[in-house]
């Protein structure tokens, strides 16, 4: 179903939280938040979420960038059709999204899913992207929570379902109110108010379906089902921070420790205490790093010959030759051998 395209575009730093915007592309209404003014920072949410993950931080940043914030397609406000989910279709989505807007050159935030995305859109549209930024992302090693592995089963999709019931969303609503002060000072506990929020959004039949068509793209009951590691070699010439809650239950913070071996030159923050959601946990810190990480650092310059003699020298394997994290070095080389590639 076609939906018009409001005009003009608005763009509003006051409002704590921007409000929504709608785009029609390709026939599918897209949501989005936008605000502020200067460089372009782009904001990609995790599975299952929305652009008010990024609440905490959207308009102070505000303030010195143009900050952009999606609901991916099938999340959130925007449409939720029977559609390609992919990491690489998500990289589409958000390649057509800026070019709508007028964008030609981002700084790219991606959490959770919206990391491999992030990845992702690096891999294919790099003449865009001027730095990365890859918080708690996905799609590093098989390694992630067994409640995914289980939510990708069709079982787990039966078991969506069941939000739909009367009382089932409140009671366990009510349950992690209760649980949640116990466990603060784990990882899960941390996470609770936003895997709360998230699980609000599913009881919606087409947003049950988006979720799981969307996660059984990428998570299958083995772990996950593509991996960064074989191709990041190719993000050396772009600045890469890496930013991890110590505690996160859903993706180890391990994979941090091996995406920063992978990637030579990567900057890498672990944030102590946080789980899953560090912009959430600490939401000053973050704001202050996407500052400092964007001024100490060039955009990058993308060259057809570098990225040609790139992929012509090789591998990951024999990028990390230069990584002091031996451990880590050894865990992305069994990763390597023993995964399965992502071979898109």
């Amino acid at each position: 179903m076609a939906h018009p395209n409001p005009e003009p575009l608005r763009i509003d730093v006051e409002h704590p939280v921007p409000e929504l915007q709608f785009r029609t592309i390709h026939g599918y209404r897209r949501a989005f938040r936008i605000a502020g003014s200067g460089p372009v920072v782009l904001l990609i949410h995790g599975v299952g979420d929305n652009s008010m993950s990024w609440e905490p931080v959207h308009a102070h940043l505000a303030r010195r960038f143009t900050v952009i914030a999606p609901d991916l397609l099938g999340h959130g406000k925007s449409d939720k059709p029977r559609a390609d989910y992919s990491v690489a279709a998500y990289a589409n989505g958000i390649r057509d999204l800026l070019s709508v807007l007028g964008t030609d050159r981002v700084t790219v935030v991606g959490h959770s899913l919206g990391g491999g995305v992030a990845m992702q859109f690096a891999y294919q549209f790099p003449q865009m992207v001027d730095r990365l930024m890859l918080v708690g992302a996905g799609g590093v090693t098989k390694d992630v929570n067994i409640a995914l592995r289980f939510a990708s089963l069709p079982v787990g999709g039966e078991a969506l379902a069941l939000l739909r019931l009367p009382l089932v969303l409140p009671v366990l609503q009510g349950l992690g109110r209760l649980i949640g002060p116990v466990l603060s000072s784990t990882g899960i506990g941390r996470d609770i108010p936003n895997l709360l929020r998230i699980l609000a959004e599913l009881p919606e039949p087409t947003a049950s379906r988006a979720f799981t068509r969307t996660l059984r793209a990428v998570v299958d009951w083995r772990g996950q089902v593509v991996t960064m590691l074989d191709r990041c070699y190719l993000a050396e010439p772009i600045p890469v921070q890496l930013v991890w809650g110590d505690k996160d239950p859903v993706i180890p913070v391990e994979h941090a420790h091996m995406v920063h071996a992978a990637m030579p030159g990567s900057r890498l923050e672990i944030f102590p205490g946080s789980a899953h959601f560090p912009h959430h946990d600490d939401p000053a810190r973050f704001i202050n790093l996407v500052g400092d990480f964007i001024d100490s650092t060039a955009p990058a310059e993308h060259d057809q010959e570098t990225l040609r003699e790139l992929l012509r020298k090789g591998s990951t394997a024999h990028a990390i030759e230069s990584s002091d994290e031996m451990e880590a070095r050894i865990l992305v080389l069994g990763a390597l051998e023993h995964d399965e590639r992502s071979a898109t």
